[in-house]
């Protein structure tokens, strides 16, 4: 008898493939180009799977082959070829991986998908579908392959999308397997060899076998840097490396102020390259202003820009994390959300703030220059992240009435190390910027016992300060509450009781004040803190919001001024002055003017004014007056 050659066979999917594939090609997948990534993927697979076979076993098809990946396009011919010297398949191997989507329930799959588009994440990750992301740009698909072993018969295989796909002997000497795609008309732009390097140097650059990509003149070059940085360990990376790596990673001109090379096993596998960038505006060739971390698996690129690995108060960092033990879905371009998702965000997370603390303890320089371009991401997470304070309020810093200048940081840990003993809370003053917010007539009492007091600039304080309610047992007080407790230092009083105006003629101004002020005011007494300001504005008791009304200025279309408690300098020239001229019955309008005035000079101080160009008619009349009398 003699040996007859195999004809070739028309076979039956073993589901209903049809209405698969157009689900696979139409809706799970959002970018096109992903193709390649999958295809190369598979290939990196099966070379994978020969190099360990090779370890035990040379008795295998081409043992002395090169272990690399070749990619072609023709752009006549509308075609693409991706070649590997892998582990290669045999016919019932072939049936097994191509023709066999999904083992079982295929109909729930598509049930699945066709009711409930919003479990399609969560159901996908039981079925190997990678390479029918093919079908996406392919007209027709055909693979050829032969395995390692020496008595087996190479196969093709090949399939335009439909029910049905074809098996025939073929002919080829090499180890591996052959992807030809004949693309679609719609999809020629992918027969480009430029194009297809662009898309191997985004999602699988960093595989660990070379990629060789034939060129217009009949050569190959290998496009893949093979070597990724945040594989390796930590001792074997030279600083200009992670700077460079930085660099090509976020078009920054500027070295990084630091970076965290973490690579771990347990509790989770992870191997992880982040960046502390040195300014938050990184100029024109900051290639894209959105934020998130690089995910990748086993080097294949799998997220852009995946936001669920840091807090959102951290997006100032950079950089790439790789995890095989990330469960993904099948077109892996949502992660979904898991224990080790969690596991990982919560340990790079504390490996961000340990580095910062590092930089902190150990540069206060560098970390007067990251809390300048990025304190404020630290405020956010202390408004919003209340499991991670601990962490979060060793880094706070802040300007204060006792630092030196602008560029002179104090922590919580050393003002509360410099507090005198009596004083039981840590104060605060909040307002627009450093030279309104010195100018404070809350202050005049700190200053003049020599009491420090935060200065709380930005917009986000007003939010931090509702959250951060006090550090190691000392609450933190804003200095303009009415029913402020102050500590008894010892007294540096002026003999100043002659200066003051009588109380007669005193409580006639008060009078005044609120007659002419009305419901703007709650009402209105006499200070007992002023001693360089005429008056200040002070928060009734209770009123929570208080320090939330800057925001609420800058954010709310109808913002009404809140209702606070006047208080008046009794000792103040410009007060004195003002009560002669009541008690005299002088010029009773101008005094009205010069009431109003200070009223608004408060609201401007306390940076809740919302309209200060409506001043500026009653400034001149006061400049008019005062010009008149001289």
């Amino acid at each position: 008898m003699t040996e007859q050659t195999p004809t070739p066979e028309a076979l039956e999917y073993r589901t209903e493939v049809k209405q698969l594939l157009d689900i696979l090609a139409h809706s799970l997948y959002t970018d096109r180009e992903i193709f390649l990534r999958e295809l190369i993927s598979n290939a990196s697979d099966a070379l994978n799977r020969i190099q360990f076979e090779l370890l035990t076993n040379q008795d295998v098809v081409d043992a002395n082959a090169e272990l690399a990946i070749h990619v072609a396009a023709d752009e006549e011919a509308k075609t693409i070829t991706i070649t590997d010297r892998g582990i290669g398949m045999n016919r019932d191997e072939l049936v097994q991986n191509l023709g066999t989507i999904a083992h079982s329930g295929a109909k729930n799959f598509m049930q699945n998908a066709a009711s409930d588009q919003a479990r399609l994440d969560e159901i996908i990750g039981q079925f190997g579908v990678g390479f029918y992301s093919a079908f996406m740009v392919a007209a027709e698909v055909t693979v050829t392959s032969r395995s390692y072993r020496l008595d087996e018969q190479a196969w093709r295989w090949s399939s335009q999308g439909d029910s049905q796909f074809t098996l025939a002997p073929a002919e080829k000497a090499e180890r591996g397997t052959t992807i030809v795609i004949r693309l679609k008309d719609d999809a020629a732009e992918f027969a480009n060899s430029w194009r297809l390097e662009q898309i191997i140097k985004k999602h699988s650059d960093y595989v660990s076998f070379p990629i060789y990509l034939k060129q217009s003149d009949g050569g190959e070059k290998v496009v893949n840097r093979q070597t990724a940085l945040w594989r390796q360990g930590p001792a074997q990376v030279k600083p200009e490396e992670y700077e460079e790596f930085y660099k090509q990673l976020t078009f920054d001109s500027e070295p990084p102020l630091a970076h965290i090379h973490l690579v771990t096993d347990a509790p989770v596998n992870m191997r992880a390259l982040l960046f502390v960038p040195t300014q938050r505006d990184r100029g024109l060739f900051q290639m894209n202003s959105d934020h998130g971390l690089r995910l990748y698996s086993r080097k294949i690129l799998i997220q852009q820009r995946n936001r669920d690995l840091l807090p959102e108060y951290l997006r100032f960092v950079e950089g790439v994390v790789d995890s095989e033990d990330l469960p993904l879905n099948v077109s892996r371009e949502m992660v979904q959300s898991n224990p080790v998702l969690r596991q990982l965000k919560r340990a790079l997370s504390n490996r961000v703030f340990r580095e910062l603390k590092t930089v902190a303890e150990q540069n206060e320089e560098k970390f007067a220059t990251f809390w300048r371009e990025f304190g404020v991401f630290v405020k956010e997470g202390v408004a919003s992240d209340p499991a991670n304070h601990e962490h979060l309020i060793e880094l706070l810093r802040f300007h204060t009435t006792q630092a030196a200048g602008a560029d002179e940081w104090v922590s919580l840990k050393q003002y509360a190390g410099r507090m005198d003993a009596e004083q039981k809370s840590i104060y605060y003053v909040l307002g627009d910027d450093l030279k309104s917010v010195a100018r404070s007539p809350h202050l005049d009492y700190f200053r003049a016992h020599e009491i420090e007091v935060l200065y709380l600039t930005d917009p986000i304080d007003g939010f931090m300060t509702t959250m951060l309610r006090e550090y190691e047992g000392k609450p933190l007080q804003n200095v303009d509450d009415a029913g402020l407790e102050l500590p008894k230092a010892a007294a540096k009083e002026k003999a100043e009781d002659e200066t003051k105006v009588s109380i007669e003629d005193f409580d006639r101004l008060l009078a005044r004040f609120q007659t002419v002020l009305g419901e703007r005011i709650t009402s209105v007494r006499e200070s007992k803190t002023l001693v360089n300001s005429p008056c200040r504005l002070v928060s009734p008791e209770n009123s929570f919001d208080r320090d939330l009304q800057r925001i609420r200025r800058l954010t709310e279309q109808d913002y009404e001024i809140p209702k606070k408690l006047l208080e008046v300098n009794r000792a103040h020239p410009l007060v004195t002055n003002l009560a002669y001229m009541l008690a005299n019955h002088t010029d009773e309008t101008l005094i009205d003017a010069a009431i109003e005035q200070l009223f608004d000079n408060a609201l401007l101080l306390e940076g809740i004014h919302p309209n200060p160009a409506d001043m500026v008619e009653r400034i001149q009349r006061l400049m008019e007056a005062a010009v008149g009398a001289k």
